[in-house]
């Protein structure tokens, strides 16, 4: 099984990418803020049946991947590296928004439109497909075990952070956007910190080696 130390390794850099800007994050603090915390739990519960799908998907893909080509860690090693280092730029680049900054353009929509909407919001957003393609093989050492269950178990992990601090965002849209909306400060530090954390788990990412 996976050890206690990549497993807390990897529930870490799951935390930082929920908490970065996404189209995901952007939908939920959207529909939560219009239509109210209801809508924002539906919308949140097809966003994770896209997490399933494509956790299921990569597992299955990495299994083969990593039997057949041993090589094929250190390239998605540096691929995860360099997909945090462009999140990061992401997130304070000139014109970028906050993830409570969402638009107000929104029509509203009822439970099926909602679920459908944010399932699709999630299979249709590609940093979720190398997230999981990215991240997973690093945390995955064959010599713990059976890697179809190991890559299962982390791709629940992912889930169970992403559904957890979405559940508490959508919960508290309306008064943490009414709070930020005074505060154009505190939107720019949301933003350069969450750079911050991403710089240095790419850097982590990109140095760590497996032992043999």
């Amino acid at each position: 099984m996976i050890s206690a130390g990549n497993l807390a390794a990897f529930a870490l850099v799951c935390l930082g990418m929920v908490l970065t800007p996404g189209p995901n994050m952007i939908y939920l603090l959207s529909r939560s803020i219009m239509q109210g915390r209801l809508a924002g739990f539906i919308s949140l519960l097809g966003v994770i049946l896209g997490f399933v799908f494509y956790m299921l998907c990569a597992a299955f893909g990495l299994t083969a991947l990593l039997l057949a080509v041993p090589l094929a860690y250190e390239v998605l090693q540096w691929a995860g590296a360099a997909y945090l280092l462009w999140l990061a730029w992401s997130a304070v680049r000139p014109g970028a928004r906050s993830v409570l900054q969402p638009r107000q353009d929104l029509g509203m929509d009822g439970p099926r439109k909602l679920f459908a909407m944010g399932l699709v919001t999630n299979l249709l957003n590609p940093k979720i497909a190398v997230l999981y393609l990215s991240l997973l093989p690093q945390f995955i050492d064959p010599a713990e075990g059976n890697v179809l269950l190991q890559s299962v178990a982390l791709g629940v992990t992912q889930i169970a952070i992403s559904f957890t601090i979405n559940l508490m965002i959508v919960f508290t849209a309306g008064s943490v956007a009414a709070w930020f909306a005074t505060r154009p400060g505190w939107l720019k530090l949301q933003r350069w910190a969450m750079a911050g954390v991403l710089t240095a788990l790419a850097v982590r990412l990109a140095l760590e080696r497996r032992a043999a």
